[in-house]
């Protein structure tokens, strides 16, 4: 990404994650015109009908604000509708208690078990605003399939008969869409079909919404036969908790999640942390130094340094011997990945992820053979190690 479009995303995220949720337009609009004038002369806003299009490096994109959509039109455009949340697990609870919050008629869909009685447990009451998934569906005339994508797949057939002329379909991922040859995820052709992403787990969908700041997503529509169908998303994006949203498609928002979870967000980073951490535990580093330099610096104090200035400013704020360093080593790093990344892109793309996530996510044994995946991850030294560095830090003593 160019500097300019780090320089749109970090001018946006000021802008559109305000610390409290009352962050009005004159403020936005101070906040756009203390931009330094050097940034200023990178970042184009245009404000057009509430909406924003900014300019990210060279490309003019739409992007939605949570003010486009405050919580009286929120509720005046659902006014008549009942969201169907179906499923209560991290996703489904968190952008459940967000429209719960923003005062919208919300019911839960959910099997009985673990996620029933936790819906319970938060307020939720069964055979009013808590109902077994069918007569949810029944119910509803927004269906938010926020189901695990196994499980979408195994009770689309349970769910369509209830997705009757009319009704908005709407996901947090284009996965059971995208590929509908291996999930039999086909929508009807009289529906709305509209999606939200949210870019983070549950948990921080609802953390940051409590916070006042909520997170980016994205927006997109695969049928649109009300004449108002992005609208609709626009306002369920806002109404889940996010700050702002930019527009993608199905497709493309599948394969770039696909992507980014097995990339740099979650299987990369793995890797690189356990390959360090290794080699200097094999040089006689000790776990603790070891473990430091691997994932707690980076995590306390580089990365969300990145994160708020970005790769350029960390590399010019840095020693010159880690400047230095970092400079002669990054491309060999990216040269050694790149080969890594178009592979895995092109696993994403021809559905060979999606058929070994349904395969693996179906089978009988699926919980005991993910335990002990989950426990070789927990059991290195690496992350054992990890336990013991977080009890150090001032804010948990």
């Amino acid at each position: 990404m160019s500097f300019a479009a780090r320089s749109a995303f970090r001018q946006l995220t000021r802008v559109a994650a305000p610390s409290a949720r009352s962050f009005s337009v004159m403020a936005r609009s101070a906040a756009i015109t203390q931009v330094p004038r050097a940034a200023a002369c990178k970042v184009a806003f245009t404000q057009t009908r509430g909406v924003k299009t900014m300019n990210f490096g060279g490309t003019d994109e739409v992007v939605y604000e949570r003010a486009d959509f405050p919580p009286s039109k929120l509720q005046e455009t659902f006014k008549n509708d009942t969201l169907t949340v179906l499923g209560y697990g991290p996703m489904g609870r968190g952008q459940a208690l967000n429209l719960r919050d923003n005062k919208l008629n919300v019911i839960i869909g959910s099997r009985k078990g673990a996620s029933w009685d936790k819906a319970v447990s938060e307020g939720w009451v069964p055979g009013k605003d808590l109902f077994e998934i069918n007569e949810a569906c029944d119910r509803g005339t927004v269906i938010m399939n926020l189901l695990s994508d196994a499980a979408q797949s195994k009770l689309w057939n349970e769910i369509k008969p209830y997705l009757t002329k009319g009704k908005t379909l709407y996901f947090s991922h284009g996965f059971s869409v995208i590929y509908s040859e291996d999930t039999g995820v086909i929508p009807p052709k009289d529906i709305d079909v509209i999606l939200v992403a949210p870019k983070g787990s549950g948990t921080t969908v609802r953390n940051l919404f409590l916070e006042g700041r909520g997170i980016n997503g994205s927006v997109a529509v695969y049928q649109d036969v009300s004449g108002k169908a992005k609208e609709r998303a626009v306002a369920l994006g806002v109404g889940v908790g996010t700050g702002y949203l930019y527009e993608t498609t199905f497709k493309k928002e599948v394969y770039s999640d696909l992507y980014g979870e097995r990339g740099v967000l979650m299987g990369a980073i793995q890797g690189l942390f356990v390959a360090q951490y290794e080699v200097l535990r094999a040089r006689g580093h000790s776990p603790s130094e070891a473990f430091n330099e691997t994932v707690e610096e980076a995590t306390q104090s580089l990365y969300p340094l990145i994160g708020a200035n970005g790769m350029d400013w960390m590399y010019a704020n840095c020693s010159t011997t880690a400047q230095r360093g970092a400079l002669d080593w990054w491309k060999k790093f990216h040269d050694a990945s790149k080969p890594i990344f178009e592979e895995l892109y092109e696993s994403v793309a021809n559905g060979t992820e999606t058929r070994r996530s349904l395969t693996k996510n179906s089978a009988p044994n699926y919980r005991a053979e993910l335990e002990a995946e989950l426990a070789e991850i927990a059991d290195h030294e690496m992350w054992r190690t990890g336990k013991s560095v977080r009890k150090l830090r001032p804010e948990n003593n």
